[in-house]
């Protein structure tokens, strides 16, 4: 909810379907693998997603998202879960910071020193909603669920419950057993700075409960398309059959990767793209025409009697 559209063209649902798809075709490969299998340190797909190379990477694909990440350069699964939750209106506005605190650390201010252990994971910049509960918990000395009304009404823009906790923030508030910045030892102008930041950017934070799952399913594909470009790419294709317009963004791709596309071929095809060789064999089912009843008739008489030879006898043997 509330995403930025970054051109990915299949959905969770279906991205989960793709990458199922692409570990079926390695087990018939005798490579057995599951998702839970897929490292999430592998400098070759940082360095992939680094170099922008993310068409048909979920969430990472459109010339912005791949502009930002070519200046980003992730390095870590936790860059991948920023990179997420910062590339939507309102968080675009410190992606700068960020990319100038994860490539110079000696940039990052902190107003106090108790916002470093909550901020360093995103370089100083306040991303997740978490980490906004964290700050009226560390430095005001809130309760969780008295962090997570403020957190709500935050994102609500509900403005005079917002108005109405800065001084409790700062001060306290005995009869909810809040003791404040100021009696936590932070000074009264540094709160108030924090509080309008807080403030200016809870209306956007994302939750990074969230924009870890995504990232797992992000950083899978990125894998799949790194360490098994062809059986990923024509489990992608399968996916987008009812797109015109991916399935040639992605055979494109195909063609920068150095994967052909072979054409349909009643020997060897199936009803969706797979691997042949060092190519992508065409889906029948992508062809207009051909219905699922016709393919599995198909790939019966193929298999009980042998490949066709010629189209006479392709023709006699289909139908009788």
């Amino acid at each position: 909810p509330g995403k930025l559209d970054v051109g990915t063209a299949v959905g969770t649902d279906g991205t989960l379907t793709v990458i199922r798809d692409t570990l079926d075709m390695l087990r018939e490969q005798g490579i057995d693998m599951k998702p839970e299998d897929i490292p999430r340190d592998d400098p070759a797909v940082y360095e992939m997603i680094s170099a922008g190379d993310t068409d048909g990477v979920f969430q990472l694909e459109g010339g912005g998202m791949r502009t930002f990440l070519t200046n980003m350069k992730p390095s870590c699964f936790e860059d991948i879960i920023a990179a997420i939750s910062l590339y939507r209106p309102g968080p675009m506005e410190s992606i700068p910071r960020y990319i100038q605190g994860k490539q110079n650390p000696s940039s990052i201010h902190y107003e106090t020193e108790k916002l470093r252990p909550i901020l360093d994971v995103t370089y100083g910049c306040m991303v997740y909603q978490e980490q906004v509960q964290q700050v009226f918990r560390e430095l005001a000395g809130y309760s969780l669920g008295q962090a997570d009304v403020i957190r709500r009404a935050m994102s609500k823009k509900k403005h005079a419950v917002i108005d109405a906790e800065r001084i409790a923030f700062i001060h306290g508030d005995p009869a909810r057993n809040i003791p404040g910045c100021v009696a936590n030892g932070v000074p009264e102008d540094v709160a108030g700075s924090i509080y309008d930041e807080i403030v200016d950017f809870a209306n956007y934070a994302f939750n990074k409960a969230h924009a870890v799952s995504y990232a797992f399913v992000t950083y899978r594909t990125a894998y799949m398309k790194c360490h098994h470009p062809r059986e990923y790419m024509a489990a992608l294709l399968t996916s987008v059959l009812d797109n015109s317009t991916k399935v040639a963004e992605y055979i494109a791709e195909c063609r920068d990767m150095g994967i052909k596309l072979l054409p349909p071929d009643v020997n060897e095809s199936d009803a969706d793209f797979t691997v042949s060789g060092e190519n992508i064999r065409f889906g029948l089912v992508a062809i207009k025409g051909i219905g699922w009843g016709f393919i599995e008739e198909l790939k019966a008489e193929r298999e009980s009697g042998g490949p066709f030879r010629t189209l006479d006898e392709f023709c006699r043997r289909m139908v009788p």
